[in-house]
């Protein structure tokens, strides 16, 4: 039996668990609530700054990302090969930066408020 006639086979065979393992256990989740006294329908609040908070990270990233180009292109010399840690540490350190300072506003919103 050739392998090629398998990868069909088994992508749809996987596609099919997974659809009937989603349903499978949402329908469990859904009766779990019922059983004690919640309402299945009833959605979870969602944290008001999660928006905040991506953005602000996506945000840093970007600054990040945008310094190291700079500093690769201006600053340090030789190969861009060579420059790779300073792209990922920018990265990091601005995204941070980003998810400190998105901590810092939902905290100052929080004291406000009381």
């Amino acid at each position: 039996m050739d392998g090629r006639i398998l990868i069909p086979i088994l992508i749809t065979l996987g596609l099919f668990a997974l659809i009937f393992g989603i349903y499978y256990f949402r329908n469990r989740e859904r009766m779990a609530m019922i059983e004690r006294g919640m309402n299945p329908h009833i959605k979870p609040q969602s944290a008001p700054y999660q928006n905040l908070k991506w953005g602000l990270l996506f945000i840093g990233a970007g600054l990040g990302l945008f310094l190291a180009n700079i500093l690769t292109r201006t600053v340090l010399t030789g190969d861009e090969d060579e420059n790779v840690a300073i792209y990922f540490g920018l990265i990091f350190l601005f995204g941070g930066l980003g998810l400190f300072q998105s901590y810092r506003m939902e905290k100052k919103e929080v004291l406000d408020k009381e």
